[in-house]
């Protein structure tokens, strides 16, 4: 499916001059070849800040070369920074490869995310 370019390009410029999300890159030499974002938010019912990755990406030619895990370890230090308490990530359920990278990175699977989707009216 290709990517609604005008939606993410607004998503994109209203997350990037927020002061509750950055955005890191992953480089060799010049070129990016991963990215995480991170939102850092209190919540109430932790009565504490929280960090979650809202979107991950390596490119595929770069995956089990470390890339992610130079991304993750920079994001958590980050979040530990800013005084996050926990670091949350949600995955589609279908992306198992995804899920087996998580919990090697100390993720555990301890939540359900429901999802309401609205039709486009």
């Amino acid at each position: 499916m290709p990517i609604n370019r005008p939606g993410f390009d607004a998503a994109f410029d209203r997350n990037i001059t927020s002061p509750h999300i950055s955005y890191f890159l992953a480089e060799t030499g010049e070129k990016p070849v991963g990215m995480v974002s991170c939102h850092i938010q209190p919540l109430l019912h932790h009565a504490a800040l929280v960090a979650e990755i809202q979107e991950m990406y390596v490119e595929p030619e770069y995956r089990s070369q470390k890339v992610g895990n130079a991304l993750m370890e920079h994001v958590t230090a980050f979040a530990k920074g800013e005084g996050a308490i926990q670091m949350e990530v949600t995955s589609r359920a279908t992306r198992e490869q995804a899920h087996r990278f998580y919990q090697r990175e100390g993720f555990e699977k301890s939540h359900v995310k429901l999802v309401r989707y609205f039709k486009n009216t």
